[in-house]
């Protein structure tokens, strides 16, 4: 049984509860995949890279669902949407478990000031941009949805279109085709290289609601949730951002040929025709626009980080940066979100970005701080089995570096030396009655000493 990222990231938070009492700060992007610097992807992201430099990386983080509202579910209650009855991007959690006590509220229950600055529980993005989406009001003491003009230029956004046969409708189009102003964004790829500057968009109005919020003096710690749009299609970034990424320089993914066929058509469904119908140029200018995006969004990011740092916070605060879920740009044709691949190593589907500066506390810990055992359903502590694991894994490696030793000895003609032994799970040699143990030699051969 694995423990999940969002335990994790909820059992790092709740470890502040005890003196001394930190801050917590947790940034959130949305369909943000495994490619920035830190993970070996072609994403430009310093300010992300530095933040996992500084703290601790999770390589093997997988999301609970591949999809935003029941990941973001999960991750902020602490349970898999098999228990929160979260499967869709419409289903409001408190309607099956209405007396749940969600992580951000577990903080504000606690004395802490408790904000929420633009996504967190879900939003149909980019209509509900400026609302309150899926929020759940008893979490946050506070509130702001900010919105840019990144909303009003969505009559100027391209996207592909996404309907088969050769009467489409109008505002989904032809597969493979481009175009303008359409309308239809949120579940399409589209994408726009906008005029204006950072601020004016709907991640750089976060980013500034974020930085008056660290400015302001309070007397208690606060726990600040701020929750970034980008890279969620439609990919909208101020034009620079754009030259970053020369599209004749973008890599597409590639595929073995008739890779697709030898894969059950179940798990093609999220993009039925390879690529939608693409044609290798758009494909480019997508996956441009997709990257531009997120270095986009790591730029705002920073000025939120930079900010901790200028008003002496960040020494007593703890940064969570983390994702909903990962994405595809095309690994096995498939594009965007809803599949369960992992693809290469930058292009993770299943897993997202998970840096941090705290490591968490156990399963029984989370229990004990909260007086209460877990829900039904939610799981059980891994620690007796992670424990057998670690012994087996240490015992494996210990019986595989004394047959080494023993092999080189044999070669050179000469047994172990009679008080030669090996370190066991990375401890000085074991005593034995004051003694270290030996190695028996019988018939020519080093045994392993009896216990």
């Amino acid at each position: 049984m694995r423990l999940t990222p969002a335990a994790l990231l909820i059992l790092s938070c709740l470890s502040v509860l005890a003196a001394p009492r930190k801050n917590v700060l947790l940034l959130v992007s949305d369909d943000c995949g495994t490619r920035m610097g830190t993970y070996g992807g072609p994403a430009l992201t310093p300010n992300i890279d530095a933040l996992a430099r500084s703290g601790v990386r999770f390589d093997r983080a997988y999301c609970q669902y591949a999809l935003c509202n029941p990941s973001r579910t999960s991750f902020l209650t602490g349970l898999r949407p098999d228990t929160t009855g979260v499967y869709d991007n419409a289903k409001e959690f408190r309607k099956v478990i209405p007396d749940m006590v969600t992580m951000p509220q577990l903080f504000k229950n606690n004395g802490y000031a408790v904000a929420r600055i633009g996504k967190l529980y879900h939003y149909g993005v980019p209509k509900e941009i400026g609302t309150n989406g899926l929020d759940d009001p008893q979490s946050w003491e506070r509130v702001w949805n900010p919105r840019g003009r990144d909303c009003d230029d969505e009559d100027k956004i391209f996207s592909i279109g996404v309907s088969a046969g050769s009467a489409a409708p109008k505002n989904t189009g032809k597969m493979g085709q481009i175009l303008v102003g359409s309308g239809n964004y949120g579940g399409t790829l589209s994408w726009l290289a906008a005029d204006g500057s950072d601020a004016e968009q709907t991640d750089g109005k976060i980013a500034a609601q974020a930085v008056d919020f660290l400015r302001q003096k309070r007397d208690q710690p606060f726990f600040l949730a701020v929750g970034f749009f980008r890279p969620h299609t439609p990919y909208v970034a101020p034009k620079p951002y754009f030259a970053h990424y020369p599209k004749d320089q973008v890599q597409l993914a590639k595929e073995p040929a008739g890779n697709r066929e030898t894969k059950p058509a179940v798990a093609l469904t999220n993009t039925a025709v390879a690529n939608y119908g693409m044609s290798e140029d758009t494909q480019r200018t997508a996956k441009q626009a997709y990257l531009a995006s997120m270095t986009f969004m790591d730029a705002q990011f920073g000025l939120v980080l930079a900010e901790l740092k200028k008003q002496g916070l960040d020494k007593d605060t703890i940064v969570v940066f983390i994702s909903d879920h990962g994405y595809n740009l095309g690994e096995h044709g498939l594009w965007q979100k809803r599949s369960l691949y992992e693809g290469h190593q930058a292009c993770r589907r299943t897993r997202r970005p998970l840096p941090h500066r705290r490591r968490p506390l156990r399963p029984e810990a989370r229990q004990a701080r909260r007086g209460q055992e877990p829900p039904p359903g939610a799981g059980t502590s891994r620690r007796p089995l992670e424990s057998r694991r670690l012994h087996a894994g240490r015992l494996r490696c210990h019986q595989r570096r004394r047959q080494e030793e023993g092999r080189h000895a044999r070669a050179k003609g000469r047994p172990l030396g009679p008080h030669r032994t090996l370190p066991l799970y990375g401890m000085e040699p074991r005593q034995a009655r004051g003694r270290a143990v030996r190695p028996r030699r019988r018939s020519g051969r080093v045994q392993e000493p009896r216990r």
